[in-house]
């Protein structure tokens, strides 16, 4: 049996280095296991700091995770398998040491970092297991989806938390990360059926992504546009409706916006992100953004979107929210995310759990998406050159009116008239009535 050379991990803050003259008894009270299409990860709840020390084997494949004084706690809860996981082993090591060993399905290459409390979680380590035999992930590109010059747009939907990071929690127990996950894959299975556009999963299953990579794979796809999907929780119970947010540069539009973006830039510390030698990008980021067509294309889309979700019930705020999503941030994508309903909510938590109100959200946000690329396409797209003949109809929604639906389909206000003559009486249009949007010239 052959060593490899022991590596030490380089904890968060200089407060949580590992050394043997700080470090205090540690227990081990639960494992949890987590398989990405990149990596495994292995979660382990300690009792605070702790020295460790952790190395590689082979023939057959493993990793050794040795950790100074300590010991499982009583009521150890292991994991189910995952991943490049087979096997995980534990005992004493020494007179007061306790090994943990991980056996593999293959060799790997691990690293690690240990996690200060956050929420209601107290300091974790997490190992994570990357295969020498990396798989690459499939993230669509543009030439891969349509290599003509009549492209699809690219919608990449995210799923908002995962993992380790749970995000809000309802009154039932309903968590927002399973929510999040079932309406993304609703949307892409609905985006994938329009003509001239397609989808890309930035989380197709419950693993966590850090938020700056979650835009970056956007971009990585080469997308048109960056839809975030969420069901946040509010500290008032009665908060409830659907909110639609676009990066703000000056600060947030109200409590509601500042605190729910407070709380999902917080994700990073739970679902497991080590910070150290990280460059702080933002202000950069932000300069880029304010000089760039992204702004108003995350506006415009945004818009659209939330005249669709007030279609579906209601709105928590009239007008598309301005808050400092670290996951709106990429300079070149238009950005939006879009709060659901308030998970915390008990009315709003039962509709989540329903599969046909789901479904219904999944439909408004798509039409969304829809009327703003069918106005504003991308040049080069199947849409520029095939949006006019595509049959369209707008279904009115609270406080909408003819010439602010004419606008918004880009067509001129004696068109719209003329498609609608026969159910229109005059100007007057009523919440929940279809609307045929003309397909010739504005």
């Amino acid at each position: 049996m052959s060593f490899f050379r022991p590596r030490m991990t380089c904890l968060l803050t200089l407060s949580l280095l590992c050394s043997s003259a700080t470090a205090i008894a540690a227990e081990i009270g639960a494992v949890r296991v987590w398989a990405g299409p990149e990596y495994t990860r292995v979660v382990f709840d300690v009792s605070g700091p702790l020295d460790y020390k952790m190395f590689s084997l082979a023939g057959p494949d493993r990793v050794v995770l040795d950790v100074r004084g300590g010991k499982l706690r009583d009521g150890f809860k292991s994991a189910e398998l995952a991943g490049v996981l087979k096997g995980v082993r534990s005992g004493a090591f020494g007179k007061t040491d306790l090994r943990v060993v991980f056996d593999l399905k293959e060799g790997v290459k691990p690293r690690s970092f240990l996690l200060p409390p956050a929420e209601k979680l107290g300091y974790r380590l997490v190992v994570d297991l990357y295969p020498d035999s990396a798989p690459t992930v499939a993230v669509k590109t543009v030439a891969q989806a349509q290599p003509s010059s009549d492209r699809s747009v690219i919608i990449a939907i995210d799923a908002g938390h995962g993992g380790e990071d749970p995000g809000a929690r309802g009154h039932s127990g309903v968590w927002e990360k399973n929510i999040t996950l079932e309406v993304a894959r609703e949307l892409a299975r609905q985006i994938d059926a329009e003509p001239g556009m397609q989808s890309v999963l930035i989380r197709d299953s419950d693993y966590f992504i850090p938020l700056q990579q979650r835009y970056r794979k956007a971009r990585e796809a080469k997308a048109d546009l960056f839809v975030s999907i969420h069901a946040d929780a509010f500290h008032r119970e009665a908060a409830a409706g659907a909110s639609v947010y676009v990066l703000s540069t000056r600060g947030a539009s109200g409590e509601a916006a500042r605190w729910l973006a407070d709380r999902e830039n917080a994700s990073d510390l739970v679902g497991g992100v080590s910070f150290e030698g990280k460059d702080n990008t933002l202000a950069a980021v932000l300069l880029d953004l304010s000089q760039s067509a992204t702004m108003k294309g995350s506006q415009d889309a945004a818009n659209n979107v939330l005249a669709a979700l007030k279609r579906v019930g209601k709105a928590h705020k009239p007008n598309v929210e301005h808050a400092n999503f670290v996951v709106l941030r990429s300079p070149d994508v238009p950005s939006m995310l879009v709060e659901t309903a308030f998970i915390s909510n008990r009315s709003e938590e039962k509709k989540l759990s329903d599969p046909v109100y789901r479904r219904k959200l999944a439909s408004a946000i798509r039409d969304g998406v829809r009327d703003y690329f069918h106005v504003q396409p991308p040049p080069g797209t199947w849409l520029a050159s095939n949006a006019r003949s595509v049959p369209r109809e707008h279904v009115v929604s609270r406080g909408e009116t003819l010439s602010l639906i004419a606008n918004r389909h880009n067509v001129s206000l004696s068109l719209l008239r003329a498609a609608n003559a026969s159910s229109l009486r005059g100007d007057m249009v009523k919440i929940g009535e279809r609307l045929r949007i003309p397909t010739g010239p504005g």
